[in-house]
């Protein structure tokens, strides 16, 4: 009967006093001793003890799933918990990736186009807003901000074309002088090449030539499907600016009404907030690249480089790629300083291409783009290069914008202030002019 009761009870009940049992009825044994009662604190004691884990009672000895687990991860140190669950979290990111990344990859010939439309319509935004402000219709804005944009650009070209029209004069003597002259240094340099191994590998390189025929003529048909690619490029290009400038809202509203309800403001504010760094960027990085052009382009004239404005339009438009552009650029005006002024002008041009990158990275970059976009220099060279190993020349130049959108868009997302916020695809277009207002409050006076 005992033992009944103990695997009944785990904790035995406490016992009555002689003094009850003799006022139940119940005789109280001979030479019983007398029991005090037990107290609250005492009540209290045993049932901790029966809760508690660690106690050898028969609760603890079967203790539900939900504790066992409990039990199992004070085993792992918070941290490793923490960093194994952003560790499989990464992986699944990187996973879903993988396969756009793919998709992105065999319609290059259409994102590339779409995304030159994106910056050049964030260049032209502030624009297009302010005469729209000024009370003209949004299409004459749009026509004036394109003619603004195809003035710049035919101007880059023009200055361009006529400098090769006018100065492009091969100087045969001088080139062969200055051929004798690296001859010479090759010669006298810790190589010792002579001029037999240097006719020798001319040779060699002609009779590669002729070897590879077939190739070449295969490459320039490529070249032409190229073209082909380019000039169909510019026409998504320029569609897609037309109706980025005239109707980007309502696009972006579309792709917004596509996720869910309780996601709509978090998108929007994100994609809001990432499109206004984008246009930072754009603008900061026109000006940071007519500087290093201006640079590079003023060292050449003052050296008498051939060409200089030429180089200049070169290092402007290689810019756009922080960093590496301008030093790839630069060597196009040491080559050209080596081949026509000699070997001293072309060190002196390495100088001033060198000390215009210094200027950039350690003035242009930190002050002004770091203000900007808020990028260590570090992360952008680092989103330059992972850009070209992954993208090439486009990648090169997206990949800074694109990780500077991320960033805010994803520090907005974290910091939850949307949550308040309505549907944005449910709230009506504020008027953007003085003449759409206009309409709008006589169409409400009418009514």
């Amino acid at each position: 009967m005992s033992s009944e009761r103990s695997s009944k009870w785990p904790i035995a009940p406490p016992s009555r006093s002689p003094r009850e049992c003799s006022s139940s009825g119940t005789p109280a044994p001979a030479g019983a001793r007398s029991i005090e009662p037990m107290t609250e604190r005492d009540l209290d004691e045993l049932a901790a003890k029966a809760a508690s884990p660690r106690t050898g009672s028969t609760l603890a000895a079967n203790p539900t799933p939900a504790q066992r687990n409990e039990s199992e991860d004070e085993l792992v140190p918070r941290g490793l918990r923490i960093g194994a669950a952003w560790a499989w979290r990464s992986v699944a990111i990187l996973l879903a990736l993988i396969p756009l990344g793919w998709l992105v990859a065999q319609a290059s010939i259409l994102v590339i186009p779409l995304l030159v439309a994106a910056l050049l319509a964030s260049l032209l935004a502030p624009l297009m807003k302010w005469l729209v402000g000024s009370g003209l219709p949004r299409w004459a804005a749009l026509i004036l901000s394109l003619i603004v944009l195809l003035m710049a650009i035919g101007t880059l070209i023009t200055l361009v074309i006529s400098q090769f029209a006018q100065g492009f004069n091969l100087d045969l003597g001088k080139l062969e002088a200055q051929y004798q002259l690296a001859l010479q240094f090759l010669a006298d340099s810790p190589l010792h090449v002579t001029e037999q191994q240097v006719d020798d590998g001319l040779g060699q390189l002609v009779e590669w030539v002729q070897s590879n025929v077939n190739s070449i003529a295969s490459q320039a048909v490529s070249v032409g499907s190229n073209v082909a690619a380019f000039l169909a490029g510019t026409l998504v290009t320029a569609f897609a600016l037309i109706f980025y400038l005239l109707d980007g809202r309502s696009i972006w509203l579309f792709i917004v009404s596509i996720f869910p309800k309780k996601a709509r403001a978090a998108i929007d504010g994100a994609g809001q907030r990432g499109w206004i760094s984008v246009g930072h960027y754009v603008r900061v990085q026109v000006l940071v690249a007519l500087i290093d052009a201006i640079g590079i382009y003023l060292g050449a004239v003052i050296l008498q480089v051939p060409f200089a404005l030429p180089i200049g339009v070169i290092v402007f438009l290689a810019s756009f790629v922080p960093y590496i552009g301008a030093i790839s650029a630069g060597t196009i005006a040491v080559a050209v300083a080596l081949a026509y002024n000699g070997f001293l002008n072309a060190v002196i041009m390495l100088i001033v291409v060198v000390a215009v990158m210094q200027i950039e990275s350690h003035i242009l970059q930190p002050l002004i783009m770091g203000s900007a976009v808020k990028l260590h220099p570090l992360a952008v060279l680092l989103s330059v290069s992972a850009g070209t190993i992954f993208g090439g020349i486009a990648g090169a130049v997206f990949a800074v914008p694109l990780v500077a959108a991320g960033k805010v868009m994803v520090q907005f997302i974290s910091r939850g202030t949307w949550r308040d916020d309505p549907d944005p695809t449910k709230i009506a277009h504020p008027p953007t002019s003085k003449r759409e207002k206009s309409q709008r409050e006589q169409k409400a006076s009418t009514v």
